[in-house]
């Protein structure tokens, strides 16, 4: 299954060479598919804010690699190059407050800083283990699609229909994608005999993002609006909604693209399954529940202006939202799976090491 699915990659969404960052610009896809290089920190910090990358894992290692780019700079500037690269840490920090993984590859590549041995080369460490978390999220996305796949053999093994919204694909991991990859691999499997794929209001990563990855890949795949997910849950024999995730809670909690709690409150009413597939850098123990977490909020311009018109009211315009554990059948990482999900087979899922 891996060799197939590696076989399958069409879609890369970040690419370090050369000692620079080059971004696929996802704010034009699909009408062009543009690169962005980022040579500094804050062509990075910018890239993140202005969703020219997204994705949780894909917004982690960009983050990481934009720390490469910070440090390069630091110490070519001379003096404590270490102080003046949290200044960088802080400002990548301050991007998206909502996304677990950015915090994580953070943390990571300082904790990698702190360990370095004295007259150790900062900068190679530094980029060794950007290139590590990126590398490792291309695993962990083959585990978690061969976990899924399992899954839904295991409860319906038959060519079905499913569901997903938002964009969890290639073009928001370092892979082959967290929710996509799993549909990828039951597609390969000949498990899969439709996708319904919510357009996502308001940047419409559905329309623009997942049903041109799916498509690309011949995987039989219909757009349909946010508003007609529950009547499809209904009277498509959908089996199994699969979606991402940015946050996950000590709880089980998710916190996911803007649309998915009211998906889950519907998938349960319909008896359809609901599956959540994120690695393990997404879950956040020292978040007690979904309701601790800084949901972003993003500018009202996105729902207002409209034909190039601006509508004169106020907007509410929230970026996630948050799926109570209750409604989630299973969570997919690649450290395993946990059906059911609370806070004690989270915390025991954590304690493992990675299942490849």
């Amino acid at each position: 299954m891996r060799d197939r699915l590696l076989a399958a990659e069409k879609v890369k969404a970040i690419d370090w060479r050369d000692g620079a960052l080059y971004l696929l610009d996802q704010r034009v896809l699909p009408s062009r598919e543009s690169w962005v290089a980022c040579n500094t920190v804050e062509a990075v910090a910018e890239a993140i804010r202005s969703m020219t990358v997204r994705g949780a894992s894909a917004i982690g290692i960009t983050a990481a690699y934009g720390l490469v780019l910070a440090a390069r700079k630091r110490v070519a500037e001379g003096g404590d190059w270490q102080a003046a690269w949290e200044e960088d840490y802080a400002l990548l920090a301050d991007t998206r407050p909502t996304a677990s993984n950015l915090f994580w590859a953070l943390k990571r590549m300082r904790d990698r800083l702190d360990r370095l041995k004295k007259h150790a080369d900062p900068l190679a460490a530094l980029e060794a283990e950007a290139v590590a978390i990126h590398d490792s999220d291309r695993v962990a996305n083959l585990t978690m699609a061969q976990l899924g796949v399992e899954l839904i053999r295991k409860h319906q093994g038959n060519a079905q229909a499913i569901l997903t919204h938002g964009n969890a694909g290639a073009l928001a991991t370092g892979g082959v994608g967290t929710a996509l990859g799993v549909i990828r691999a039951a597609f390969l499997e000949g498990m899969v005999e439709q996708v319904y794929v919510n357009e996502t209001r308001p940047w419409l990563q559905g329309s623009r993002l997942t049903a041109w990855e799916l498509a690309g890949e011949g995987i039989p795949v219909r757009l349909n609006a946010d508003s007609a997910g529950a009547h499809i849950l209904k009277t498509k024999g959908v089996t199994w909604v699969v979606v991402g995730a940015d946050c996950i809670a000590a709880n089980g909690d998710v916190i996911s693209k803007i649309g998915t709690y009211q998906l889950a409150v519907c998938a349960m009413h319909h008896g359809v399954r609901f599956m959540v597939v994120a690695p393990s850098s997404t879950l956040d123990l020292m978040m007690a529940t979904g309701d601790d977490a800084a949901l972003e909020e993003r500018d009202a311009s996105e729902l207002l202006d409209v034909n190039g018109q601006r509508l004169e009211v106020n907007a509410f315009n929230p970026v996630f939202d948050v799926t109570p554990a209750d409604l989630i059948d299973v969570i997919v990482t690649e450290k395993g799976i946990v059906e059911r999900p609370d806070a004690a087979k989270l915390a025991k899922l954590m304690c493992r090491k990675r299942l490849h």
